[in-house]
């Protein structure tokens, strides 16, 4: 059965605290906040937050000795960035809706098999941030050691494609290259990597930061260059150079 429900937005006005959190989107409201003691919000409750059309949810802290005044919200510096806001614009804040896809996270974890509609609702709720680290790390033990059949593999795979944005360039050959990761000093993408492209075959590679290792491909590549590029600049990029990192 699908439940909607219908939560009240309540509208506070924008004051930028200066605070970076780094990825975590985070909104901070103070603690004499009549919407906070209306709605029953309390720190970490994940909120959404809405401005100009755009929307995220993030997770609320709470603020004291006038930090913020009645009536104002605040942002963390990436969803300040996420929604394009300034100083003095009014911010809606609701309760998220109830996930759907949580149920299927947690048939799951009683060891069931879930179809390619399940998959497809997880990975796009996770896409679009609906999941705290709780659920994301629910779903991540559901699918661990030999849970997933053959077919599920396929289900996720699958899901991910359609929920990400795809990039095409036309060519017959397009490379790619993985390998187990998690070893101190294992640059073998640095290396790798121009060697493909200098051969004429394009190979847009894409890596992670450090996970379980001191410094990632990523990190590690950012001592040279930057590594945060838009679809537009890596797309720019591989067509100058034929590759990129």
């Amino acid at each position: 059965m699908n439940l909607t429900t219908q939560h009240t937005k309540h509208s506070l006005r924008f004051r930028d605290l200066g605070i970076d959190t780094n990825q975590e989107l985070v909104v901070f409201m103070p603690a004499s906040c009549h919407v906070c003691k209306s709605e029953g919000f309390q720190a970490l409750t994940r909120l959404s937050v809405s401005f100009n059309g755009s929307s995220t949810i993030a997770a609320l802290n709470i603020t004291s000795d006038g930090l913020l005044k009645e009536g104002e919200i605040s942002l963390s510096k990436s969803a300040i960035q996420k929604l394009s806001v300034q100083d003095n614009d009014l911010l809606e804040v609701a309760h998220i809706e109830p996930l759907q896809s949580i149920t299927s996270v947690r048939s799951k974890l009683y060891g069931n098999t879930l179809h390619q509609q399940e998959y497809d609702d997880i990975i796009q709720d996770i896409a679009d941030e609906k999941y705290s680290n709780i659920f994301l790390s629910s779903f991540v033990a559901a699918c661990s050691g030999s849970n997933m059949k053959l077919e599920e593999i396929c289900y996720l795979t699958m899901a991910m494609i359609k929920a990400g944005n795809k990039l095409e360039w036309g060519n017959e050959i397009i490379a790619d290259k993985h390998c187990v990761g998690g070893l101190p000093g294992n640059r073998t993408t640095m290396i790798v990597v121009p060697i493909i492209a200098s051969l004429g075959i394009m190979i847009p590679k894409t890596s992670s930061r450090a996970i379980t290792s001191p410094a990632g491909t990523a990190d590690t590549m950012e001592v040279l260059t930057n590594v945060n590029l838009s679809l537009a600049q890596m797309r720019k990029v591989v067509e100058k150079e034929n590759g990129c990192i």
